[in-house]
């Protein structure tokens, strides 16, 4: 029996980080990659209202990494307070240029045209993360402290430690729970 894939990550508070997220475990030995192949990537796309007109083929899907793997050390950078890479924000902004132009239309709610193509979809992904990473709201972007992890994350009330990932605050509060145990153990009398 095959294992089911390991489920999409759709709490990180903006779709571009829910790409970022679509690579669990980023910094581990042994990552978790969400979007294997061409048909978990329509999958991804259709659960965050993107599902482009045209599926996705695997050249899409590659793009659609690539992407991903640009963002990630952006998005870190712009946490830590440093520049991100010039080479990765060209490569960025290539991604820009597919953003196709969105019809808006109203039935029930609002709702936009669907992209024609994945790389469209990607181009509206790319156009949010920038939108995001140089507008107000990135001071709102915290990164989860988990070595394996470094997950980035929408924290608008400035109270998150972790990232959504429920094993994340598990493993931490566990290793500080034994830190401080490891501390009280060298001096009892404090």
């Amino acid at each position: 029996m095959k294992d089911d894939p390991p489920a999409f990550r759709l709490d990180c508070g903006a779709t571009w980080l829910n790409l970022l997220a679509t690579r669990g475990r980023a910094f581990g030995a042994r990552s978790v990659e969400r979007l294997p192949d061409p048909g978990r990537f329509a999958e991804w796309l259709d659960l965050c209202e993107l599902a482009p007109v045209r599926p996705p083929d695997r050249h899409d899907l590659d793009r659609a990494l690539l992407l991903r793997e640009l963002l990630r050390p952006i998005a870190l950078a712009t946490v830590d307070g440093r520049p991100p890479d010039g080479d990765d924000v060209r490569s960025l902004a290539g991604y820009l240029a597919e953003e196709d132009p969105v019809d808006l239309s109203v039935g029930g709610r609002i709702t936009r045209s669907a992209p024609p193509t994945a790389g469209a979809a990607l181009g509206r992904i790319a156009r949010q993360a920038v939108d995001h990473l140089t507008g107000p709201g990135r001071s709102d972007l915290k990164v989860c402290p988990e070595d394996d992890c470094r997950g980035v994350f929408v924290d608008t009330a400035g109270r998150r430690r972790w990232c959504p990932s429920p094993a994340c605050a598990s493993r931490g509060r566990v290793r500080a729970l034994r830190a401080r145990r490891a501390a009280e153990a060298k001096n009892p009398n404090a």
